[in-house]
């Protein structure tokens, strides 16, 4: 009798422990706190059928329209490609779960933040005419850190990491992909690609021509080609990049027909990029056949695409 009673006290000590455990959890203000924390923005099913992007701050808008799979951003009233990681590391900034915690769920303390409507920078995701996202960007922290955000009618303020500020806050150029030739996609061009490329400069042209897997050289003379640098020298044609996009040059401007180099590729197409001359400064400006977009690029990165026929001699 006396054991059937000390199991009955034990079992009842063993539970009233395990009631005070659960609500030491339920009612932890700091467990509570960091499951309030962990918070999604956006659901990733619904990024993905974003098709339009608005970013206002302090009254200047940036647009940035998805068409046939790709982004572009509209500046000056046209359309200019824009790295399209660079609008998939945006989303993806909603679309994973993170630390947001609360700050705070009163109005009134919106002004402290920085998230009043009227001085609030605001990010608005759109599916054709559906809003899928609508953000207020306010000041950072005191640390620098982080930043208060919260949604666009409601009360809630949240905080998280500042990487945010620098695609809201960042120049249309930082969006620019100001590659000649599309690094990604179905235009992706590749070494192996290349067939022949011709490069015309001035009265001189040079030609390299793939047979039997190797380089052949003609239009300079080169005794030894080393096939390691004429591979990389091609590639450097495929990968150059500019600085800027021009609007004030016309694709017609005869100052195109200074040099050029013809990318001639296995499925028959043909690359045309088309150069100016230098500046004062070396600057030249291209544009590539079947593009309306005038790239400026920097002198240092123009001087290694001409290279003399020494250059190519296996050492």
């Amino acid at each position: 009798m006396a054991y059937k009673k000390k199991l009955i006290i034990l079992l009842s000590v063993i539970a009233v422990l395990a009631l005070t455990y659960s609500a030491s959890l339920i009612f932890d203000p700091q467990k509570s706190g960091a499951r309030s924390a962990s918070y999604l923005w956006l659901d990733p099913n619904a990024a993905s059928r974003a098709g339009r992007i608005v970013i206002n701050t302090a009254g200047d808008e940036r647009e940035f329209l998805k068409i046939d799979s790709q982004w572009f951003v509209l500046h000056n009233g046209r359309e200019y490609p824009v790295r399209q990681l660079r609008v998939e590391d945006l989303l993806s900034v909603f679309t994973q779960r993170a630390s947001w915690p609360v700050r705070s769920t009163n109005a009134s303390s919106h002004a402290r933040f920085g998230l009043d409507t009227q001085i609030a920078a605001r990010l608005t995701i759109y599916a054709e005419n559906v809003t899928l996202f609508d953000l207020l960007i306010g000041d950072e922290d005191n640390t620098g850190r982080d930043i208060y955000l919260r949604r666009y009618g409601q009360d809630e303020v949240r905080s998280g990491g500042n990487l945010i500020a620098s695609y809201i806050y960042g120049s249309v150029s930082s969006w620019y992909n100001l590659r000649l030739i599309p690094e990604s996609g179905d235009n992706t061009i590749s070494v192996d690609s290349v067939q022949r490329l011709s490069v015309y400069s001035g009265e001189a042209a040079q030609f390299f021509s793939r047979r039997n897997k190797e380089w052949i050289v003609s239009g300079v003379e080169v005794v030894n080609p080393d096939q390691g640098i004429i591979d990389s020298y091609i590639r450097s044609i495929l990968n150059i990049e500019g600085d800027d996009f021009i609007d004030s040059i016309s694709v017609n401007d005869p100052m195109f027909n200074h040099s050029s180099f013809a990318l001639e590729l296995g499925d028959g197409k043909i690359k045309i990029i088309r150069l100016s001359e230098g500046d004062e400064s070396g600057r030249r400006y291209a544009n590539v056949s079947g593009s309306n977009y005038i790239y400026s690029i920097a002198s240092w990165a123009a001087q290694r695409l001409f290279r003399n026929a020494a250059d190519f001699e296996k050492q």
